[in-house]
């Protein structure tokens, strides 16, 4: 695979600093609230914190899909199956895609990965595990029926978000080692190698 740089490649800054603080502290709480839900102590009150941080990210990704810089923006990176069908043909391809902000399969991985936390923290406001000690804020305001569901949900949702952080970090791998694509250094620096003649 050769290292040299197109000439229609440039080095642009692409992630704002308030996406990457926003990455990396969901990182670090996501990974705590999955270690403390898992393997915590029985009385989890730092499971409950790290997951209303998680809340208040959540809500600020949402506003920053919105409002904040375009490559950020969710209609920035709504693609169509075809463009997503096209890029998808392009990955046994050893080199880098230089896409400009996410790519179409990282566009679904974000939209997955804020769907999935959205309903884990979702069904944790309203779980109650019937040990009267680790019950969800909300947890009085529904059923006892939906009580059992919101935690059955939750204890379940945890699985998925494993895998995803799974795959997530595997596609990292791929890009770097196959591809030949630094995905984790621009969410530290804000600075992305960028093809500007993409569709």
């Amino acid at each position: 695979m050769s290292d040299q740089i197109p000439k229609n490649v440039t080095h642009e800054k692409t992630w704002d600093i308030g996406t990457r603080l926003f990455h990396w502290a969901l990182v670090i709480c996501v990974g705590a609230a999955w270690g403390l839900g898992k393997f915590g102590p029985n009385i989890m009150t730092l499971h409950f914190y790290f997951g209303y941080a998680v809340i208040a990210l959540l809500v600020f990704r949402v506003v920053w899909g919105l409002v904040g810089p375009a490559p950020v923006r969710f209609a920035s990176f709504l693609y169509g199956p075809r463009t997503t069908l096209r890029y998808l043909s392009t990955l046994g391809q050893r080199k880098p895609s230089y896409w400009p902000g996410h790519n179409p399969v990282g566009a679904l991985s974000v939209f997955a990965i804020l769907a999935v936390l959205i309903m884990q923290v979702s069904t944790g406001l309203f779980a109650d595990p019937d040990d009267y000690i680790n019950v969800g804020p909300f947890a009085d305001l529904v059923s006892s029926k939906a009580n059992r569901t919101a935690t059955f949900l939750h204890n379940r949702i945890a699985l998925a978000i494993l895998i995803l952080v799974i795959l997530h970090i595997a596609a990292i791998v791929f890009y770097k080692r196959f591809k030949g694509e630094d995905l984790i250094t621009p969410m530290f620096t804000g600075w992305k190698k960028v093809r500007r003649d993409q569709d």
